[in-house]
């Protein structure tokens, strides 16, 4: 009489989590004096200015501005960017050819000065239309871009002009280049510096939050939180990211000194990300409470999640299936916004997957807190052996899995390494 194998309870151990999680936590600045980043990354922050990416009409430079995100730095790295038109202190970064058009370009002296562009300038608008649109064909479905910024308006791309108000584009421009940014991007989250306006009325939208934690909801009716408080879009980041930069040269301060209201601000405002300036690009490996308080604080943004205990049946015959459930916490103060594949698999003695299965679940769902995965393979046909059961959240960048989790399992080839099974 065969003996009936009875489900399984697996409890697993809690350990810290990784540090070099997929799209979140630090996204830092790459200059080419830059040698290292003194904390891990997984992400890298792009400027890129008009000029440098059109400098003929029609003329898109893409894959000459890709060539520059695969130095020995960041070519493993995901990319943020953002389009500007006019960064102050630096030359202007509208195009030539535009300006030999007529395009009026306004000196101001804030900041280091510049040259604001007339942005309601018919000829301007219509080159920005087609140079989104462009963009979108580019980059909507390009794996290895996480997340988008609006970008091309006001100083730094940062939708003000603060405080020469007179130089910024009007609300129809403002709402062309959302509404085309929403067009062309269909498939990314977008990110918005502010909840002001028209930039308050879109439940998609992600936000970023440029002076962090400083401004970040420190009782001024202007600051980062309050805003999108008032446009009720406090809640968007249970759909769409919320990223930010720290307080330019203050990582050592807001990581020691300052550290509470640092925790407190990326917990309230549900970070997932924070760069292009951020500790990373500092060497304080000396400073134990700056080191520490950084591991916590990549930890704590975005997603982490730690898997508590697995519910399966360890023997499985030929001409059967596979029935589990994993049990599972979020902790970190964000969800995972894109649906990546997740799959289930066994993984030979030789360290092989030879067979997997996508598990119909969207992990966007998985909000902060307690989540449930059930799933049932396919019909078994494997040979007998001894096998292992792996999970794996494939980034499609480079079809293989990618996400870890808080937890003591071994990690073999990129997969997560549960539990045995055994097929008789």
């Amino acid at each position: 009489m065969q003996k009936i194998q009875r489900p399984k309870t697996v409890v697993f151990s809690a350990a810290p989590g990784p540090l070099d999680n997929p799209l979140k936590g630090w996204a830092p600045y790459w200059f080419s004096w830059l040698t290292q980043y003194y904390l891990p990354v997984s992400m890298n922050f792009w400027y890129v200015s008009w000029r440098e990416l059109e400098p003929n009409p029609n003329d898109y430079r893409f894959e000459q501005w890709e060539q520059r995100w695969d130095t020995n730095l960041t070519r493993n790295n995901h990319v943020v960017f953002r389009v500007y038109l006019d960064y102050p202190g630096q030359p202007t970064g509208v195009p030539q050819w535009l300006i030999d058009m007529g395009v009026e370009m306004r000196p101001y002296t804030e900041y280091g000065g510049g040259l604001s562009p007339d942005y309601d300038d018919p000829r301007l608008v219509q080159a920005l239309v087609r140079l989104i649109r462009a963009l979108g064909q580019r980059y909507n479905n390009h794996p290895r871009v996480a997340f988008v910024q609006l970008g091309f308006l006001g100083f730094w791309g940062e939708w003000h002009t603060y405080p020469r108000t007179e130089l910024f584009a009007s609300e129809a421009t403002q709402r062309t280049v959302v509404d085309e940014m929403r067009a062309a991007f269909p498939n990314k989250i977008l990110q918005a510096r502010t909840a002001n306006g028209y930039l308050g009325q879109h439940p998609w939208l992600g936000y970023h939050d440029d002076m962090f934690p400083e401004d970040t909801d420190g009782g001024e009716a202007w600051h980062f939180l309050p805003t999108l408080r008032r446009a009720g879009r406090d809640q968007n980041w249970k759909v769409a990211c919320i990223g930010g930069e720290m307080v330019p040269n203050q990582a050592l301060r807001l990581m020691t000194t300052d550290w509470d209201l640092t925790r407190t601000m990326t917990e309230r405002a549900h970070i997932t990300y924070l760069g292009p300036y951020c500790p990373p690009l500092e060497d304080h490996r000396s400073n134990s409470t700056f080191m520490n308080n950084s591991r916590t604080m990549v930890r704590m943004m975005g997603y982490e999640y730690r898997l508590k205990e697995l519910r399966y049946t360890p023997e499985v015959r030929r001409g059967s299936r596979i029935e589990l459930a994993l049990f599972g916490v979020n902790q970190g103060v964000a969800p995972f916004y894109y649906p990546w594949e997740v799959r289930m698999g066994l993984m030979n003695t030789a360290n092989q997957v030879i067979w997997s299965w996508r598990v119909a679940v969207d992990i966007r769902r998985w909000l902060p807190g307690e989540f449930i995965m059930r799933t049932v393979s396919p019909i078994v046909s494997l040979p007998k052996g001894e096998y292992r059961l792996v999970l794996g959240i494939i980034d499609p960048w480079r079809n293989q899995p990618r996400v870890r989790f808080a937890n003591n399992f071994a990690v073999i080839n990129s997969w997560n390494v549960l539990a045995p099974l055994r097929i008789p």
